[in-house]
């Protein structure tokens, strides 16, 4: 792997785990346009270096948070952070629902079906408008919330679905502060994550070469501090009610591969 090509993939990755522009549907659409065999066949290690990356990114841009949540559950009580870290795993449960029991049905969507991923880009680009106007409110996330959000996240395993699109669309047309919407998209999929480094890992089809140790390294570097800058900024987007600029970005993109579909 070439060290160059290890930092394009980071910053990607990086980039496209916060940003709400669906990084499975722009994978589909390049397959499309160059090619099913024309983009590298990176090793099962460098995809959960990357997946460690922008969860510790996550976890650096949350850090007060994260350390107030394991502050309060190691109070051993009903407080907060213990009603909060419920929140999360209630949200977990319809995503590892669907990749556990669909998991060979959804391979479908991801054999090159890019009218599907032109719609679902239009559907969050609906998702984005609709979550720009909402109003701003100071509501935090219900159980029942999390469980809702945890739906949306599940959807986005559909190539095209923005899974922080969805989830902060969601929570926000729920009635969420945004920012709190979009402090719980992020938190919430650190689990998950984690989950899936764990089972690559545990899967024995993780194999190491020794003269990949710079590369995976640049790429780890490169998805660290994109996915820092991407967290930080999809924020302040969020909160400035600015999603509406994705929104134009996946409608035009969505556009275009539903023509490219049809009669390209």
């Amino acid at each position: 792997m070439e060290i160059i090509d290890a930092i394009i993939l980071g910053i990607i990755q990086g980039l496209t785990e916060f940003l709400p522009v669906s990084s499975s549907g722009h994978l589909e659409l390049g397959k499309a346009i160059l090619g099913a065999d024309s983009l590298p066949e990176e090793s099962l290690l460098f995809t959960v270096v990357l997946h460690f990356a922008t969860a510790l990114s996550t976890l650096i841009v949350f850090r007060k948070d994260v350390a107030e949540i394991f502050k309060g559950l190691f109070q051993f009580k009903w407080n907060e952070e213990t009603q909060f870290s419920l929140k999360i795993i209630i949200s977990m449960i319809p995503a590892a629902l669907v990749g556990f029991f669909l998991e060979d049905f959804l391979e479908v969507f991801f054999d090159g079906a890019i009218i599907i991923v032109g719609i679902m880009l239009l559907i969050t680009a609906i998702l984005l408008y609709l979550a720009d106007l909402a109003k701003t409110t100071d509501k935090g996330v219900s159980c029942r919330g999390a469980f809702v959000i945890g739906v949306a996240q599940a959807v986005a395993i559909l190539p095209g679905i923005s899974r922080s699109g969805a989830t902060i669309s969601a929570a926000v047309l729920l009635g969420v502060d945004k920012s709190k919407s979009a402090r719980f998209s992020f938190l919430m999929v650190v689990p998950l994550i984690v989950g899936k480094m764990a089972k690559d890992l545990l899967s024995g089809d993780v194999n190491f070469v020794g003269d990949q140790a710079i590369a995976m390294g640049a790429g780890f570097i490169a998805a660290f501090v994109a996915g820092l800058a991407a967290c930080t900024w999809m924020i302040k987007l969020v909160r400035q009610s600015k999603l509406s600029y994705f929104a134009i970005y996946c409608l035009v993109v969505g556009l275009i591969a539903i023509a490219w579909s049809i009669w390209g």
